[in-house]
């Protein structure tokens, strides 16, 4: 928006007060190519890839995830108050947490053959610690039920409501108990569950809630057992994962050592699991200015100062014997991050939600980058594309199929048909790592860009539209075409503080959902006659705010957009509160926990949502983040709670633009 162009070299920069310039890098889409040969029987890949895992995975009932469909209708002993409440967040949780399980053992076999084969023997024991509670009827343990543990934008981690982390826990491990030894047949199953049963009972107690078995019918028990032999028999036809026969690992260590022998290369991938396996194996073959950073480093920051010590200004503390070649890291440092002493991007594995590409290459495309070029690399098996698009598209049929099942909430789990993109990136299209405008990257930059022309143009313009009440509207005429009809464009801004747009046609159904296409479609210049207004405007703008309301609930739910500063400022506290649980310094989060109560039942106020957007954008630490909301609260300028404000939390239709059809020509 703000750029200009070198007439030498056509190159577009910035230039700032002092005259000198930052350029802007190309991003340029490689592809890594790795064999798949589906007529080896001993090629790893090809084994997990198979037409039976997928079907294996597919037909998988999940009961742990699903608990509330096997509630006993009439137990022989009636649940307590206290287990009851527990049985309705059982039936509440389940449809979510089925989805994600299911899309996060293929995203983890897109990831790498290890981390699902990890996904697989976890979700096997994890099924026999239950069944070994059912058969010696005693309690099995039931932790969190939030979906968003399972979701990959907010948890790298293999977590599900029965471990709550601790097969993570280092604590775990020294208790000498089986589970880091091969789990190959059903005894060496149930007798690893056995020993971790009885750790949760005498040590971790505290950290679940508990559930007699009699409370669930018989089939409970049937389905555990029936999904964990299933996936005994991947294990079985999978053999032990060999990492010298890792193609894509193999591939990987080739771009590293022969490509770019000496570059720096930032490698990302979705899986905590995958960064510590890709950390280890990459030790192995030498690579050691290397190190892998997933969300539960200690530090994350202080790996980003080592990898990239002149973009943060850190290079008279960082010692060059202890500067970063290679970093492999998780989502975690795909935002908030200056990464720019490095111009190559590898994605080893590729999201659901393309956007994630986009931000991964901007965390080296920044202010500061030298580089003309930024190679963003992503991971193909040699064949094509179509096996990814054919994986996916079975996940999403299947996901169809179980909608009263697992909920039909399909942006929940990222599951967007993003496949012309998959193809553009294998072919290596240019400019497809630019990101689509439609990805809606930075609309607020965007609009801004198109109020501050108008008003240069016309300084009367501002004093214009500040004046003009809310609800007020206009009509123009309109180029129909099929993915433009005739229709109404409203802008809204929610209880909540979000602004938000829609188009819909003449039925009140929404065209599209991108922002910024919406905004394109607003477009018109200062002298556009006005038309009479339709006389179904009012009704169609209804229908926009009621799709606008709906759409902020189907997403974010009580929190409003992902995108917003409320949801996104809850979910990183919430996930901070929760790794102190059951430590010494828990009772310090008292003030937070109040606070974090505030923001989940009452919108913020304007300031806070100023504020908190700027830190947030600025990679602020879950800890200096804590401490912001609490100083807003402690200002009373986080929540709008008191009952005198109480209007403000009414939506507000800013105004609304009808479109009127007129022949192309």
């Amino acid at each position: 928006n703000y750029a200009k162009t070198d007439d030498s070299n056509h190159r577009r920069y910035l230039e700032f007060p002092d005259g000198t310039r930052s350029y802007f890098p190309a991003r340029t889409p490689c592809t890594v190519r790795f064999e798949v040969n589906d007529q080896d029987p001993d090629d790893q890949y090809a084994r997990l890839y198979s037409d039976q895992v997928v079907d294996t995975i597919n037909d998988l009932a999940l009961p742990r995830y699903g608990l509330g469909n096997y509630i006993a209708p009439d137990p022989e002993h009636p649940p307590t108050p206290a287990e009851q409440r527990q049985l309705q967040d059982l039936s509440r949780a389940g449809k979510r947490l089925m989805g994600f399980c299911r899309t996060n053992l293929f995203k983890r076999l897109e990831s790498s053959g290890m981390a699902f084969i990890q996904s697989v023997e976890r979700h096997v024991l994890r099924n026999f610690i239950f069944l070994h509670a059912i058969e010696n009827n005693m309690p099995f343990p039931i932790g969190s039920q939030d979906a968003e543990m399972l979701d990959t934008r907010f948890s790298d981690l293999d977590r599900d409501q029965t471990t709550e982390d601790l097969f993570e826990n280092e604590n775990t491990n020294n208790e000498n108990i089986s589970e880091n030894e091969a789990l190959h047949t059903e005894a060496d199953f149930r007798k690893c569950a056995a020993e971790i049963y009885e750790l949760y009972v005498r040590k971790y107690k505290s950290r679940f809630k508990w559930l007699r078995p009699n409370l669930f019918i018989k089939k409970l028990a049937r389905d555990l057992h029936a999904d964990a032999m299933k996936l005994v028999g991947i294990l079985k036809t999978s053999g032990e994962w060999n990492p010298d026969r890792d193609a894509k690992l193999a591939a990987l260590v080739d771009l590293l050592a022969k490509k770019h022998p000496s570059d720096k290369v930032l490698v990302f991938t979705q899986f905590a699991d995958t960064v510590r396996y890709l950390e280890t194996q990459l030790h192995l073959r030498g690579f050691n200015r290397l190190s892998g950073v997933c969300g539960d480093t200690a530090n994350p920051t202080a790996l980003a100062w080592r990898f990239s010590p002149i973009s943060n200004k850190k290079q008279d503390r960082i010692r060059p014997e202890e500067e970063l070649r290679v970093l492999v890291a998780t989502d975690i440092l795909s935002e908030g991050q200056n990464l720019q002493d490095c111009a190559i991007v590898v994605n080893y594995d590729l999201p659901w939600a393309i956007i994630r590409l986009i931000q991964r290459a901007g965390r080296v495309d920044r202010i500061g980058q030298t580089a003309e070029e930024i190679l963003c690399y992503s991971f193909f098996t040699a064949e094509g594309v179509e096996r990814i698009i054919r994986l996916r598209s079975r996940v999403r049929n299947r996901l169809r199929e179980n909608a009263e099942v697992v909920g039909s909430d399909e942006a929940f789990f990222e599951d967007q048909s993003d496949e012309q993109v998959v193809r553009d990136l294998f072919t290596e299209r240019s400019g497809i790592m630019d990101g689509d405008d439609d990805a809606d990257v930075d609309l607020a930059s965007q609009a801004y860009q198109i109020w501050k022309n108008a008003i240069d143009r016309d300084p009367d313009l501002r004093r214009k539209i500040e004046v003009l009440p809310d609800v007020v509207y206009a009509t123009r005429a309109h180029v129909t075409l099929p993915d433009r009809p005739e229709g109404v464009l409203v802008y809204m801004r929610s209880a909540d503080g979000n602004d938000a747009l829609a188009y819909v046609n003449q039925a009140g159904e929404s065209i599209t959902e991108s922002q910024i296409e919406i905004l394109r479609a607003a477009a018109c210049e200062p002298d556009t006659p006005a038309l009479p207004r339709q006389d179904k405007h009012h009704d169609l703008v209804r229908a926009g705010v009621e799709h606008i309301v709906r759409e902020e609930k189907r997403i974010g739910g009580q929190l409003g957009s992902p995108r917003g500063a409320r949801f996104r400022t809850y979910e990183r506290l919430k996930y901070y509160i929760q790794e102190w649980e059951g430590t010494l310094f828990e009772s310090t989060f008292n003030e937070l926990n109040k606070a974090l109560d505030e923001i989940y039942r009452y919108p913020l106020r304007p300031v806070a949502v100023d504020t908190l957007n700027r830190q947030l954008k600025s990679g602020i630490s879950d800890q200096q983040l804590a401490d912001l909301v609490l100083m807003l609260r402690s200002e009373s300028r986080l929540c709008i709670i008191h009952e005198d404000e109480k209007e403000d939390r009414e939506p507000r239709i800013i105004c609304s633009m009808g479109l009127k059809g007129k022949d192309e020509g």
